[in-house]
């Protein structure tokens, strides 16, 4: 498999990702009805699972280099970035919670995507 071709997948469904948690964060918040349609439900599982399913080929294709502390941070970060998540989406009690969670959830994916970027688990502060 061509390398570029699966990092451009992984990145282009990690952009996805993340514009459509922060509609379903929105409307979550908000409380608008669009957050109970199927596809609304349903997207977002196919999106991650291309994410991840690319995560695993490029570690795969890394080999060794896959167990670099980067790699690993990245895989803690996104553990707590899907908990944070399905607060800001649905487990959240108030409103309130549910959008400090949706920032939090956010500020997250950033230092993900500083980690990437950067390849250092300090990411952007390195």
């Amino acid at each position: 498999m061509n390398y570029l071709l699966i990092k451009h997948l992984h990145v282009t469904a990690a952009v996805l990702s993340i514009l459509f948690f922060v509609v379903r964060a929105y409307w979550s918040v908000s409380e608008n009805a669009l957050l109970q349609k199927k596809i609304v439900k349903i997207t977002p599982h196919v999106i991650d699972t291309v994410l991840l399913v690319c995560a695993l080929l490029l570690s795969m294709m890394l080999g060794a280099a896959a167990a670099q502390p980067w790699v690993l941070t990245k895989i803690v970060l996104l553990i707590a970035y899907i908990g944070v998540g399905t607060i800001a989406i649905k487990r959240g009690r108030t409103p309130r919670t549910r959008a400090i969670a949706a920032v939090i959830a956010v500020a997250i994916f950033l230092y993900i995507v500083g980690v990437a970027l950067t390849h250092h688990p300090a990411s952007w502060f390195y």
